[in-house]
Order: C-alpha cells, then sequence, then structure tokens
C-alpha cells in the first residue's frame, strides 16, 4: 500500500508532480461533492442555509481544487522547473480563490434575507426597506472584499507590495487610482451605505426625479435604476440621491391623495357634482374610503376650477381613481349641464339691437334657480333678463307683443 511519503517522493519529478496532482483535484472534487451532499441534507428544513449552501457551491469547489494543487506545488522540491512562477501564480489563485468563496457568501446572505420577506404583500413597507438594506450592505461588503482581496494579492509580489499595502491600509480604491479618478468611486460607495442606513429610498418605492414617474426598481454599487411608468429607465448615480432633493410618494406609506381638476362656468351648481362624485367613489374599486373631498379652488375671467381629492392605498391605484373620476364628473357634466361647461362668447349689443352669439339657455330640471326680483328683470342692464327678452325660449312672442300690428289692434 502506498505510503504518504511515497507520494512526496513520486512528486520530485515533473511528471510524478502532475500525477500527484490529478490525484489532488479528484479527492478535492469527491471531498466537495460528499460534503455538499451532506450540507444539503442538514439545512434542508433552513431556507436560510439551504441558500448559503447553493450560492457556495462552485466557490467552494474552486477553493478544494486550489488548495489540493497548493499543496502538491509547496511540498514539491525546489529543483522542480519553474517551481518559483507556479508558486507566485498558486498563491495568486488561492487568494482569488477565497476572495470569490467571501463574495459569493456575502451575496447568499443577503439574497437570502431578501428571500425571507417576500414583496408580494398589500403592507409591503418592512420588507421593502429590509430589502434594501440587504441589497446595499451587501454590495458594499462585497465591495470591500474586492478590494481587500486584490491587495492581498499585490503583496504575494514583493515589487508591487507596498501598492498592496496601500490599498489594504486604506481599504478603499484611493490606493490604487489616485486623485479625482477615484472620487465618484469612494463617493457612491459611500452614499450606498448611507442610503442602505438612513434609507431615503428603498426598493419599490415611488419617486419623482429630474420630472419622472417612477419605481425604484434596482439599487447597485455605485447607481440606482428607475422603472418609469412607459417602461423607460432611468439611471441616476448612488450619489445624487445625498446631494439633490427629490420627492419620495411612498417614504412612510404607499397611501396618498390625488387630485383632479375640472374647469366649468360660474352657474354651475356644486351640490350635484359633490353628490356625483359620492356615487362615483362609492363604486369606485381604487378608492379606500379616507378623503373625498369637492371644492372650487380659483375664479378665473373665463371660469371657475374645481378640484376633487380622492385617496388611494398606492399610486397606482390613485392614478386609476383619477382618470375614473375625472372620466365620470365629466361625462356628468355633459349629460345634466352642459350650458354650464367653459365656452367663449361674444356680446354685441347697442340700445336699439341685440345680438346674442350663445344659444338659449335650456336649464335643466335638477337646477332652479331662483326667479329674479321685479326690480332687475325689466332692467336693461341686466344680461339675463335682455337675453331672455330677444332671445329666449318665448323670443317670438315677445317680438309679436311688441310688433306694429299687434300694439295697431
Amino acid at each position: 500500500m502506498p505510503s504518504f511519503d511515497r507520494f512526496l517522493d513520486l512528486a520530485e519529478r515533473p511528471l510524478g508532480a502532475l500525477a500527484v496532482a490529478a490525484i489532488a483535484i479528484l479527492f478535492a472534487i469527491g471531498v466537495h461533492r460528499v460534503g455538499a451532499r451532506v450540507l444539503t441534507r442538514i439545512a434542508r428544513p433552513y431556507p436560510l442555509m439551504s441558500t448559503v449552501l447553493r450560492y457556495i457551491d462552485t466557490p467552494a469547489l474552486v477553493l478544494l481544487i486550489i488548495l489540493g494543487i497548493a499543496f502538491v506545488i509547496f511540498e514539491a522540491p525546489d529543483t522542480l522547473p519553474f517551481i518559483g512562477v507556479l508558486r507566485d501564480i498558486e498563491t495568486v489563485a488561492l487568494i482569488g480563490s477565497i476572495t470569490f468563496l467571501a463574495v459569493r457568501s456575502a451575496g447568499a446572505v443577503g439574497e437570502a434575507i431578501v428571500q425571507a420577506h417576500p414583496l408580494d404583500r398589500d403592507d409591503n413597507l418592512n420588507a421593502r426597506r429590509i430589502h434594501t438594506q440587504a441589497r446595499v450592505l451587501a454590495r458594499s461588503v462585497m465591495v470591500l472584499i474586492v478590494i481587500l482581496g486584490f491587495g492581498a494579492a499585490l503583496m504575494a509580489f514583493p515589487s508591487v507590495r507596498q501598492i498592496g499595502a496601500s490599498l489594504l491600509a486604506s481599504a478603499g480604491v484611493a490606493g490604487l487610482v489616485a486623485g479625482i479618478a477615484a472620487r465618484p468611486v469612494l463617493g457612491n460607495l459611500i452614499a450606498g451605505l448611507q442610503i442602505a442606513l438612513a434609507q431615503p429610498i428603498r426598493l419599490d418605492d415611488v419617486v419623482v426625479i429630474e420630472g419622472e414617474w417612477g419605481r425604484v426598481e434596482e439599487i447597485t454599487g455605485t447607481y440606482v435604476s428607475i422603472r418609469i411608468w412607459d417602461q423607460r429607465r432611468l439611471i441616476v448615480p448612488l450619489q445624487w440621491f445625498i446631494e439633490h432633493p427629490f420627492t419620495n410618494w411612498t417614504r412612510n406609506s404607499s397611501q396618498i391623495i390625488g387630485t383632479v381638476f375640472l374647469y366649468v362656468d360660474y352657474r354651475m351648481p356644486i351640490a350635484p357634482l359633490r353628490e356625483e362624485l359620492e356615487r362615483i367613489l362609492a363604486h369606485a374599486p381604487e378608492w379606500d374610503g379616507r378623503v373625498q373631498v369637492l371644492q372650487v379652488t380659483d375664479a378665473t375671467e373665463h371660469s371657475m376650477q374645481l378640484r376633487a381629492l380622492v385617496s388611494s392605498f398606492d399610486s397606482a391605484l390613485n392614478w386609476d381613481l383619477r382618470c375614473r373620476v375625472r372620466e365620470g364628473l365629466l361625462s356628468f357634466v355633459q349629460a345634466a349641464y352642459p350650458q354650464f361647461l367653459p365656452r367663449a362668447r361674444a356680446d354685441l349689443s347697442s340700445d336699439q339691437h341685440h345680438v346674442d352669439f350663445a344659444p338659449p339657455l335650456e336649464r335643466a330640471q335638477p337646477y332652479q334657480p331662483t326667479p329674479p326680483q321685479a326690480s332687475t328683470v325689466d332692467t336693461p342692464a341686466d344680461p339675463v333678463a335682455s337675453r331672455g327678452e330677444l332671445s329666449g325660449p318665448d323670443a317670438r312672442a315677445a317680438q309679436a307683443d311688441k310688433s306694429p300690428a299687434k300694439s295697431h289692434s
């Protein structure tokens, strides 16, 4: 039976070293498969551990293979050809595989936390907060691990050891690239940590940035992807959110109040519109029952402005509710009070002749105005009275009463 010393003696020759390296690789693969099966069965009842094992499966295999090759290379005699170069390459490969495993482990922990808090709930504010913290912190840790691994790999070479030491001491990119070139990278890294801790934005937040309305789709280590309502993507650097103001519609809650503006004639009664708004909201599934207001908010020389306030559980529902209310109120005004829609009028009159370009008023049944007083009906300065005399519903009768034949008789 071959002993361990026999393998070491065999590794002293080039072909023997290759054979021992192949045996070490096969042994590492076998250990990985057996260990993966055992750990998978143990972690099956635990979703967090199962996710971590799934993420680190490939990095663990690479690390075991490199460890097996490293055992052969570092135990081989110094007389083998290119042994110095192989040892340097093996050192860098070992550091890289450890860095790879650490990066995947950090990402696995973040992904496991995200999967433990799904977003498909009505009240997902806490889940979105945890998603944002987990993803941003995991990416920040991954960046730091890569920087540390790169610095450790540089320290393996004497000629660039000083650069590696400075990179490790600074724990950032400032040791690799100097001056202004490193400032955006470091600024975004620090901004990412601020966003993860302070959380001015979270995943799936509704924000308005530079006049664009959208949802936070992804937060990476350098930028934030905003999914705009028309399916475009707005890419914003992380540092921008720290230095500029923006609107977050779902900072503390997804509930929101929306506005609907209408412009109608001054003679439009408000009470029927309020009743119609109440009827529309009673049959609207997007309304959450919190806010229902209709007010006159402005009056210009042409029309008066009506503002309806309606509330919904989130901004997407509120947009549909605003469209529903706007269409419903307009349909109601068109059907019941079409004469009170905004219109442009021209009125050219004199003492002997009056011209009215507006059609005769046909008042709808729901609106019954108070009859004018006798002191104003016969006054020529009253525009409603003058229109009623010459162009109202009984215009022909009025003309007949004033005709010469009538008076002559």
